[in-house]
């Protein structure tokens, strides 16, 4: 039988905010029919329009505020909305940060799971805190401006302060923008596939202050490039590496496969948990340094160790955690996919004269297996995936090893709850409250640290 919505497309309703989605939209009910509407806050009574129906859920756009929630923020610009670089800056932080924690917990109940999750440890300054930023170049009116894309669109919005990012790198931006248009070097243009910038990508260090500029070009040459290079060199006396990344597809990857070092180091340098990283331009390396530190420092302490156990660092990228681990174990085995991760790795191995850590390039799920057959018994097993989560392989792979201990770093509180059931099916069990870190302030995503120990 067909259900029919009690709303349709256009009309104007009176609703009240009861909750927040996952991704910071407020939640209205009319007949237990939900609307998700942005910039909304619960609490609020608001009246709204119906944008979408669809056969279970709507969509609508707030019109006027009968009254307004005691945590919204007034104070704020309405282009880091529309970009998608802050859709929670309505909120105020403490705000954000109990819905971070209840974001997670919810997720849990839903899935009939009793855990407990600790208070979100958030940042003094939420704001300034990203180390990289890669943003879309495009000519506007027949000017070369750098800016972000309006959501679910590829329509460019200029912008010189992206309010979330270290201001260093928003000064940078401006200042090689200003020398693309100075040496007439177009654009890309992704509707006639001609031009020549695409992006550029900006990284710098949180301790160290050194720069790299990463200029992400269609053409294996620039226009001017000795010059370019000379004039970024003098503009920004930070910078320790420029780099061309040559991307020619049509495509909406941002880098493309050859990357030449047109001045300096192919690396800049950093340091994180007292540790020397060298981060390349395809690196992955955290964006919130301080954050970094805490969440680390957090999966250190859980995983409990005294200097004799084996432990294996599954996703390891450039071995950020696997290098804070082996200072406090006996032997790490870290594993990630990117090549190039793996010898940004070893290269951070030899710097920071680490001998007991070994690494590996291969899937996280194969590798794990592998290890397996050759009969490793970890003590304990570090997870960092992406936002996917664990293949079910890794899991069944890791539960027959038998570690102690599972440490479980996650960047999407969905994918967690999946895994720890089926860690539980597995005879292991959650250690402890779940501790959620505050890794990207002013938006939904939020990291947790969970322990899972051999019942």
């Amino acid at each position: 039988m067909k259900i029919k919505a009690p709303v349709t497309k256009n009309d104007r309703i009176d609703v009240t905010i009861t909750d927040l989605t996952y991704q910071g939209m407020g939640v209205a009910k009319v007949d237990d029919f939900p609307l998700f509407i942005e910039n909304a806050l619960p609490g609020e009574e608001i009246t709204i329009l119906v944008t979408k129906v669809a056969k279970s859920y709507g969509f609508a756009r707030a019109l006027s505020w009968q009254s307004e929630s005691a945590d919204r923020v007034t104070d704020v610009d309405k282009t880091y909305r529309q970009t998608g670089i802050a859709p929670l800056q309505h909120l105020a932080y403490p705000a954000q940060l109990k819905f971070k924690q209840h974001q997670i917990a919810e997720l849990f109940k839903k899935n009939h799971q009793e855990v407990e999750v600790a208070p979100t440890l958030g940042m003094d300054n939420p704001t300034q805190y990203r180390n990289k930023a890669q943003v879309p170049v495009r000519m506007i009116k027949g000017q070369l401006e750098t800016g972000f894309y309006r959501q679910h669109s590829h329509d460019l919005i200029p912008l010189t302060d992206f309010y979330i990012q270290d201001p260093a790198i928003d000064e940078a931006i401006v200042k090689v923008r200003d020398l693309l248009r100075q040496f007439e070097i177009p654009a890309y243009n992704e509707i006639s596939d001609k031009g020549v910038i695409r992006n550029i990508m900006v990284r710098r260090g949180y301790y160290s202050h050194e720069m790299m500029i990463v200029l992400i070009s269609r053409t294996q040459k620039l226009p001017s490039q000795a010059q370019l290079v000379d004039q970024i060199q003098k503009a920004l006396p930070e910078v320790k590496s420029i780099v061309l990344n040559v991307n020619a597809k049509k495509t909406n990857v941002i880098m493309g496969n050859v990357t030449r070092t047109l001045y300096g180091k192919p690396t800049i340098e950093d340091t994180l948990m007292g540790l020397t990283f060298a981060i390349s331009a395809r690196s992955f390396y955290q964006v919130n340094p301080q954050q970094t530190e805490k969440l680390y420092q957090m999966a250190i302490d859980k995983a409990g160790l005294t200097g004799e156990e084996t432990v294996i660092d599954a996703y390891c990228g450039i071995g950020t955690i696997s290098l804070a681990l082996a200072k406090h174990a006996k032997q790490v085995l870290g594993v990630d996919v990117v090549a190039e991760a793996i010898e940004d790795a070893k290269v951070n191995a030899q710097k920071n004269h680490l001998a007991n850590v070994t690494f590996a390039v291969a899937k996280a799920e194969t590798q794990m297996a592998q290890w397996q057959e050759d009969g490793v018994k970890p003590d304990v097993v570090v997870v960092d995936p992406p936002r996917k989560g664990l293949a079910e392989s890794l899991i069944d792979s890791t539960a027959e090893m038998g570690p102690k201990k599972v440490v479980y770093v996650s960047c999407n509180p969905a994918t967690l709850v999946r895994d720890v059931a089926r860690f539980e099916e597995l005879g292991y069990a959650i250690d402890g409250p779940i501790q959620p870190v505050d890794q990207f302030p002013q938006t939904p995503h939020v990291e947790s640290v969970t322990v899972l120990v051999k019942k």
